[in-house]
């Protein structure tokens, strides 16, 4: 991306909430180059590992599973100094964006120099320039005909945030509204942070670098499994399906278990089999299974890249032989559960369910806790950090609604 030392860096952030000063944080950042007549040059943009939850995802729309491969703002403080020095700096409400960026490079012990009358808010002119307008981006933005789709994305935004400046200048022309920052700008010193190459990251990426986690497992001559090993990696898998569900971070345990334990391809394919007999023989417990047991071993074995037939051939072996014993974890009235992250209905109300359901909510995550209700079960949060370290299920509040019935 071209760097010169004379224009517009117009910046768009996305972040975990709205208080900067406390503990909300930068996940995504857009950087779009302007020359000082508004001609786009370049543009930048990475999601941002804040190491804490996303906070409100339905908003933003970044998954915990793109950001878990994301740089932190550690990572790229320097890229962005390079980004932003010698430029006047350009957002849509300049002192949300700007002082969460600033309070980023505080918490790194760098002092940046950004304030607001260094540099241009384009929602604060279109007082002057677009004076009918809404003071939102999408408002602004439909009253200049500028196109804004994908709003919540950090570099989409700075795109249309950048339009948006070129309109202004093109209304202002023959003048040079903000020459003079333009001129302060090149002048005005920045802290020095080398640039640590980290690559920069976009939504989707686990889409693009998380494939089945089957195909993490070197193959090796297949084996018999110890049967602690064995028991080991049921006992994982039974918690990693109890929400119907493998997230990025449970395929990764998934995958470390599998390697530590030394387990083959063939292995794990004769163990899926196994736990998958388990279910029917559990489905068949009463001579009938439902369409929703059936449903049930269908998703199971789709998640664990089973045949078609496999059901069929998991229901026979259930009926002609004694299939190998799997524990499956179950809840009891008493047990701790924790919840993490934004909730539709708010966590009070999931708290509420749980207490009449016979389980104790709790605060925080020890030893002694059963389970971890997540909004998002790849989030980052000290609490998801602590459960997987303990080896506690994770599930999300849809699972958790099934589980109490």
């Amino acid at each position: 991306m071209a760097r010169g030392p004379f224009g517009y860096a117009v910046i768009d952030v996305e972040t975990t909430g709205l208080a900067s000063r406390r503990h909300d944080r930068v996940i995504e950042i857009g950087v779009v180059h302007l020359t000082p007549a508004g001609e786009v040059t370049g543009e930048w943009t990475t999601l941002v590992n804040p190491e804490r939850d996303l906070g409100p995802q339905h908003i933003h729309g970044v998954s915990a599973a793109d950001v878990r491969h994301a740089p932190t703002f550690a990572d790229v403080a320097g890229t962005v100094i390079e980004l932003l020095r010698g430029r006047v700096v350009v957002a849509h409400n300049l002192p949300f964006d700007v002082g969460f960026v600033a309070q980023e490079f505080a918490r790194l012990g760098a002092a940046a120099p950004l304030r607001r009358d260094l540099g241009v808010c384009t929602m604060a002119e279109a007082i002057r320039y677009l004076p009918q307008a809404p003071r939102s981006l999408a408002a602004c933005c439909a009253m200049a005909d500028i196109p804004l789709n994908g709003h919540h994305d950090a570099l989409i935004d700075a795109r249309a945030c950048a339009s948006l400046l070129r309109h202004y200048l093109d209304l202002a022309s023959p003048a040079d509204p903000w020459r003079d920052l333009l001129h302060t700008a090149v002048r005005t010193p920045w802290p020095h942070l080398p640039p640590t190459g980290a690559p920069w990251v976009r939504r989707g990426v686990s889409a693009d670098r998380d494939g089945h986690f089957l195909a993490r497992i070197v193959d090796r001559l297949p084996r018999v499994p110890h049967p602690a090993a064995a028991d080991s990696y049921l006992a994982l898998l039974d918690q990693v399906l109890l929400d119907h569900h493998i997230s990025a971070s449970e395929a990764d345990a998934l995958v470390t278990l599998a390697t530590d334990l030394g387990l083959s391809r063939e292995d794990l394919n004769r163990l899926h089999h196994d736990y998958l007999a388990a279910l029917a023989e559990a489905a068949l417990a009463d001579g009938v299974v439902t369409v929703a047991e059936r449903r049930e071993l269908d998703l199971v074995a789709t998640l664990l890249d089973l045949s078609s037939t496999a059901v069929d051939e998991a229901l026979t072996r259930s009926r002609d032989e004694k299939v190998p014993a799997v524990q499956r974890f179950r809840l009891a009235p008493g047990d701790l559960i924790v919840f993490t992250g934004e909730m539709d209905g708010g966590r009070d109300a999931w708290e509420a369910r749980a207490r009449q359901a016979g389980y104790v909510p709790h605060p925080t995550v020890t030893k002694k806790v059963r389970l971890l209700v997540a909004a998002d079960p790849d989030t980052l949060s000290g609490k998801a950090r602590k459960a997987r370290a303990y080896g506690l299920p994770i599930v999300t509040p849809d699972a958790f609604s099934c589980m109490i019935g």
